[in-house]
């Protein structure tokens, strides 16, 4: 059965580009368009469409309040276009904070090295997240407003939207049971490899990480260069650690989580107490994800040994288990997101499928099974 698609943007030559590009694939139907947010809502309702493309700035009701009408009426699965600059990432972090499910650049070129794997990029997101059904359950948040907010988050909370919780992009798993306990094992670092869906995923552990995290973090999220610094400013204003994006030399610390920069590789270098961070641009025609999970997992085998404990997240494609093979190799541990809470279950998927993951974890329970792992809070 084809993934039906409502498009939804004011330009009448995006609608056409989108709806062109989507039904050359025989499994994608495009079933209506609308010209702004508040007709988006009303078609959302009489169409049921599987999947929402959805442009962020529009006239009537913009694109974030249209996500968030949607998500409260009739939760669908929305891919976001987006320019690439400081308020476009800023606005499409608040989409996906409202309910959004991934986000492409509007314009095609910035997509992908060409017409053709931009296209098919489109392509596979829209049947991806068409795919994953949403399912309303209880599980609320207290709002920014009404719990107590941190001297740190305070500085920031004007900048940050925080998610609304009422329902989920899956069924939520069970809590872990009692008797799952830590291995008692030793770590020195922690590294998170994520893509589709990872924004919202790493909120969720990052947030419930304690101010006192004895280890280092790195977050490897498949993400533009403009919006990485956004991103990474946003988790820090809500995180009781620190996180900050990556840069050139940074000693890794503990309690610090390091957001790969967009657009360039993030490796781990040196032994001991002198680890620091190589951030570099990378020309290479061969990796395709810049920053790609399998470099960052790879150098911190080398750096650290078995010392490390590796979470692969929501995602497309397979990046991150040839990392986790080599992790594996030298005694990490490897963790993976389960498939009921995954956005798209992709990367957990194959890292799964490998037999490099010694536990399948719902999203909600990963903060909690690293603190009893790690051994700290």
């Amino acid at each position: 059965m084809a993934v039906k698609v409502l498009v939804v943007d004011d330009s009448s030559f995006f609608r056409r580009r989108v709806s062109e590009i989507l039904e050359q694939d025989k499994d994608i139907e495009v079933i209506g368009f609308a010209v702004n947010g508040r007709e988006a809502v009303d078609k959302t309702s009489q169409l049921r469409p599987d999947v929402i493309t959805m442009d962020v700035e529009m006239p009537v009701l913009d694109g974030i309040s249209a996500v968030k009408e949607i998500m409260a009426a009739n939760p669908t699965p929305i891919l976001m276009f987006s320019s690439l600059t400081r308020d476009g990432a800023t606005a499409t972090l608040d989409a996906l904070d409202a309910g959004a499910l991934d986000f492409l650049p509007k314009k095609f070129e910035d997509i992908a090295r060409n017409n053709e794997d931009a296209i098919k990029l489109l392509q596979n997101k829209v049947k991806e997240i068409g795919r994953r059904r949403i399912s309303r359950f209880n599980r609320p948040t207290p709002s920014i407003s009404s719990r107590s907010v941190s001297s740190k988050e305070s500085s920031t909370r004007s900048a940050v939207i925080q998610p609304d919780r009422s329902f989920s992009r899956a069924t939520p798993s069970p809590s872990p049971k009692s008797d799952v306990r830590a291995s008692g094992k030793k770590y020195q670092i922690v590294a998170i490899g994520t893509s589709t869906g990872g924004p919202v995923a790493l909120q969720t552990i990052l947030t419930k990480l304690p101010a006192n995290f004895p280890h280092p973090i790195l977050l490897i999220q498949h993400m533009p260069a403009a919006f990485t610094p956004a991103f990474a400013a946003r988790l820090n204003g809500l995180c009781k650690i620190k996180v900050k994006e990556a840069q050139q030399g940074d000693k890794l610390m503990p309690g610090t989580a390091y957001l790969a920069p967009g657009g360039q590789q993030m490796l781990v270098e040196g032994r001991g107490g002198n680890r620091t961070l190589r951030v570099f641009e990378d020309d290479s025609a061969r990796i395709t994800y810049k920053p790609s999970v399998d470099v960052t997992f790879a150098s911190t085998a080398k750096a650290y040994q078995g010392d490390v404990l590796a979470v692969v997240l929501t995602g497309m494609g397979a990046d991150g288990r040839d990392g986790s093979r080599m992790l594996k190799q030298v005694g990490a541990t490897i963790w993976a997101q389960d498939e009921k809470s995954c956005v798209v279950y992709g990367m957990p998927q194959a890292v799964a499928n490998a037999g490099l993951a010694s536990a399948d974890i719902a999203l909600e329970d990963v903060a909690n099974r690293i603190i009893r792992e790690i051994g700290c809070g």
